[in-house]
């Protein structure tokens, strides 16, 4: 299976986004208010990295919880050399 790589960019507009590499798409985008860029005070991508993060490992869940369970033929398989 490829593994997908992504890469957070920041857009010429001041938002934070997240895009496939090697693509201009943006997948998400964050912004943030001129108050909350105050506040944060250079901090905001720091903070956009740690939504990302937790969105997709929200992804993963999500992922594992629809996966099929193992049935009891799949437990029974043995390797036969």
């Amino acid at each position: 299976m490829a593994l997908t790589e992504f890469e957070l960019i920041m857009l010429d507009d001041g938002e934070v986004a997240l895009q496939r590499s090697g693509t201009d798409e943006p997948l998400v985008r964050i912004t943030f208010s001129p108050e909350v860029l105050e506040y944060l005070d250079g901090k905001h991508v720091e903070v956009a990295k740690s939504m990302m993060d937790a969105g997709i490992q929200t992804v993963f869940d999500i992922n594992e919880e629809r996966a099929p369970a193992g049935t009891d033929a799949d437990e029974k398989r043995h390797t036969v050399h």
